[in-house]
């Protein structure tokens, strides 16, 4: 089984179609919507692994998962993993920020300058949300790009401040990484990524390429998990 979690700075549709061809494929997908308090106190990654174990009750808890994070996910799969009752067969980062005990994902950025755009965007507390023109080269259809901006709200500055953990022992499980284009704000996850001994796989594309072109990311996903000896389909 399928589990794929979005970043908390966007919703998830950014995994609902890539959800629907696993499953028009014969595999078991789930795409859990992670969402923070616009007020209140975190640790806000609490809140989003149980929201992960919360959206996996209604299936088997024996039944072996595979974790997927895009983006701002990544960090967050291993307090996932201690959160859900099914056993990681594996797990893959897309795009994603590769976790390390204590970081947050503010300090898994390479680059200062994107840090800084951060903390400055931030309004009252908040991180303002992408419009449609910002997101009008990257995510081209009109349709799937309004569905994508309606998806967005504002989130908590703190979600990317705080730190996140990682258990005594993770990786548990064999892991593949899978990367669009040559961001270079996955540069340094790519390398720990490639030390760790991550399947590596790359498609050329956007930051949201799965909302672009999502049966070549179901392709490469399940390419990746056949590496990693799980049978999706």
């Amino acid at each position: 089984m399928v589990v794929l979690i979005h970043s908390p700075l966007v919703g998830p549709i950014t995994w609902a179609m890539v959800a629907d061809s696993l499953r028009q494929k014969g595999a078991a997908a789930a795409v859990p919507a992670l969402t923070s308090a616009k007020t209140g106190e975190g640790p806000f990654w609490k809140l989003h692994a149980r929201l992960v174990a919360r959206a996996l009750r209604k299936f088997p808890a024996g039944r072996s998962v595979l974790l997927v994070g895009h983006s701002g996910a990544g960090p967050l799969l291993p307090a996932v993993r201690q959160a859900i009752a099914n056993p990681a067969a594996g797990y893959l980062f897309v795009d994603a920020g590769w976790p390390v005990d204590g970081k947050s994902r503010l300090d898994l950025f390479d680059d200062p300058q994107a840090v800084e755009m951060f903390h400055a965007g931030a309004r009252n507390g908040l991180l303002p949300t992408w419009s449609d023109a910002d997101l009008k080269s990257v995510i081209p259809d009109d349709a799937i790009r309004g569905r994508f901006v309606d998806d967005l709200r504002p989130l908590p500055l703190a979600v990317y401040e705080e730190a996140l953990p990682v258990f005594s022992g993770w990786p548990d499980a064999p892991c593949g990484y899978l990367r669009f284009g040559k961001n270079p704000a996955y540069d340094r996850a790519e390398d720990q990524a490639q030390r760790a001994g991550c399947r590596m796989v790359q498609l050329e594309g956007e930051h949201f390429h799965m909302l672009v072109d999502p049966q070549a990311v179901t392709v490469a996903l399940i390419e990746v998990a056949v590496h990693l000896g799980l049978q999706l389909v």
